[in-house]
């Protein structure tokens, strides 16, 4: 729902492989007079998708949270997040499963189990997790997993705007809620992720506030819930982090950590950003400028976004995800906000380091080709046609209404109005049903491994233009190609089957932490392979109300073999390996 108005610019406005996700006939797609086939796909850009949710069990149809009626002129705005996903192997089997949310009151949210076969079956009701939005308690807008215990299955946090919910993972049979006096009674949060801050070996959580902690948005105390500003913002949703006492217990120290953050936060990712071994927090950011907050050694957290170059310009922060996109070992940062050619460009950013020992970031967005992705939500990196490159797969569109209408000229309206204008809700012109940078084409942003990406989206098979929010990368089939989920909101969740040029090498980490979290959450994993290396990191959070796997996938191209594997666990200790099998999975357990 971001729509922070630096640089408006109104132009004119004043499985077993052969069974895995069968399909009958390969489709071609047709883009503009030329039909491309599978195999021509393979050919030309080394990978290709094929929607496959209906073929193989997935069924799933998300509905917008509800909101009180003196909204109902912005309704479509106001209610236009919560579709979410997130991958996460439950019972330990072996095969990636992963979840959707729902925000509607009494809407079901569902569970997608993996049945090794290439199908699905959905079993949230089974678990304990599908009736999360009982009417009264708030609407689901996300869950991030991690295992809080250490007993060896992930649990999960179910963020909401409302009352959250932290639920127990019994073995992977049932979920079981369990109650944290720290935990906010209630807020409006948008985004959440696991860390372990403190390197104690017991994974931490951080939560995020969007709208202020008051309001509660079924029922309305008054409507003065709006940003106070389109470009600086500061009157957004409070942050909390709250430590693990290692005995199933949370305790906030948001207030004795430094993080005091009111900005209207949409993503968090938790990464180790400066080589320290100390888990960071980028803040994807609406209405205002992102934030970085450096972790000082476990016992304090230190906000450096203007001093690290990326805090200068406000804009309508969507998504935190990192990758190594130059195979430099260093992580970059993408964060999503607004394009509309000939309305407005604010432009996505590529928060690329600096290389000269400084702890800066610079903008390369335009530079390398991924700036311009239409209203952009969720964004991932990941080696989608495994030639040892990461790409990007960028969800975009934001309110899909009647085709051949356009909000976009009353809304600019709002935009240059005083606080007190913007900041009430029944100044807001009224939508009328008209469309917000909707029906937008995707973006598959396919890495060239020097410097530039090229879409090729509509090639490749991404063809839905349904308002997209949340995307997770994953290998459902075990196989070395990691597919895509695509949660849209009021619309139906999309699953990309990819398949990889065969001759195209990878190899695969499943990690398990001793002395460190079980989740091993933190991790770094670097490649060593034809003379270079790509860095990884293991994050909870990923992108926009998004979770991808947590076994971390590495395209190898044509490398039959390779050097050397390093891993830094969270706990510090590095561990070795020395000429891994490529075109496999390993599982990893941290080393004494």
């Amino acid at each position: 729902m971001s729509r922070s108005f630096l640089t408006i610019a109104f132009a004119g406005l004043l499985f077993g492989p052969a069974a895995y996700f069968r399909w009958t006939n390969q489709p071609e797609t047709e883009v503009g007079h030329e039909v491309i086939s599978n195999e021509l796909r393979l050919q030309r850009y080394g990978f290709s998708l094929h929607e496959v949710a209906g073929e193989v069990g997935v069924d799933f149809v998300h509905q917008p949270p509800k909101i009180d009626s003196r909204l109902d002129h912005i309704g479509p705005q106001i209610a236009a997040m919560g579709a979410s996903v997130s991958v996460v192997d439950v019972d330990r089997d072996g095969w990636m499963d992963f979840y959707l949310t729902s925000s509607a009151p009494d809407a079901k949210n569902a569970f997608y189990r993996n049945k090794g076969d290439g199908t699905f079956e959905e079993i949230a009701d089974q678990l304990g997790l599908a009736d999360l939005n009982r009417s009264g308690t708030g609407a689901c807008m996300g869950s991030v997993w991690a295992d809080i215990d250490n007993d060896g299955f992930d649990d999960v946090l179910v963020y909401k705007w409302g009352q959250q919910v932290l639920l127990k993972n019994h073995q992977g049979k049932h979920f079981e809620a369990i109650e944290q006096t720290d935990l906010p009674k209630w807020a409006n949060v948008g985004t959440a992720t696991w860390l372990d801050f403190d390197k104690d070996g017991f994974i931490d959580l951080f939560l995020a506030g969007y709208w202020p902690d008051d309001v509660h948005l079924e029922n309305l105390a008054n409507t003065q819930i709006m940003p106070e500003s389109f470009e600086y913002a500061d009157n957004g949703g409070r942050k909390w982090l709250l430590r693990n006492d290692g005995n199933g217990g949370f305790k906030d120290v948001t207030g004795d950590m430094g993080i005091n953050s009111t900005r209207w936060t949409l993503a968090v990712v938790a990464a180790d950003l400066n080589g320290d071994s100390f888990s960071d927090l980028f803040l994807a950011n609406d209405y205002g400028v992102s934030e970085l907050y450096i972790n000082e050694s476990g016992k304090r957290f230190r906000e450096v976004g203007k001093d690290a170059g990326i805090g200068y310009s406000p804009k309508s922060g969507m998504n935190a995800a990192v990758g190594d996109i130059l195979n430099q070992g260093q992580l970059s940062i993408y964060e999503s906000n607004i394009s509309e050619e000939g309305v407005l460009l604010q432009g996505n950013n590529l928060w690329f380091p600096a290389n000269d020992g400084t702890f800066k970031f610079q903008n390369l967005a335009s530079v390398m080709g991924v700036e311009l992705g239409g209203w952009s939500f969720g964004a991932q990196f990941g080696d989608l046609n495994n030639d040892g490159f990461t790409d990007l797969y960028v969800t975009n569109g934001y309110v899909s209404g009647e085709r051949g209408t356009s909000y976009w000229y009353d809304f600019s309206q709002i935009t240059g109005g005083h606080e007190q204008i913007i900041s009430d809700a029944t100044n807001w012109p009224d939508m009328q049903k008209r469309s917000l940078a909707g029906y937008q084409s995707k973006r598959v942003w396919m890495n060239d491994g020097a410097g530039q990406f090229r879409d090729v989206a509509q090639f490749v098979g991404a063809t839905d233009r349904y308002d997209g929010r949340a995307v997770a990368l994953a290998d459902f089939g075990n196989r070395g190609a990691l597919d895509v989920v695509v949660a849209n909101q009021r619309e139906h969740a999309l699953l990309y089957r990819n398949t990889v040029d065969p001759s195209h090498h990878w190899i695969a980490f499943d990690l398990e932490g001793t002395t460190s979290n079980r989740s091993a959450i933190g991790a770094q994993v670097r490649v060593h392979w034809n003379g270079q290396q790509q860095l990884q990191e293991r994050v909870a959070a990923s992108g926009y109300s998004a979770q991808n796997q947590s076994r971390l996938h590495f395209g190898l191209g044509k490398s039959t073999e390779i050097e050397k594997v390093v891993i830094r666990w969270p706990s510090g200790h590095e561990q070795t390996i020395e000429s891994p099998a490529i075109d496999q999975i390993h599982s990893i357990q941290e080393s004494k």
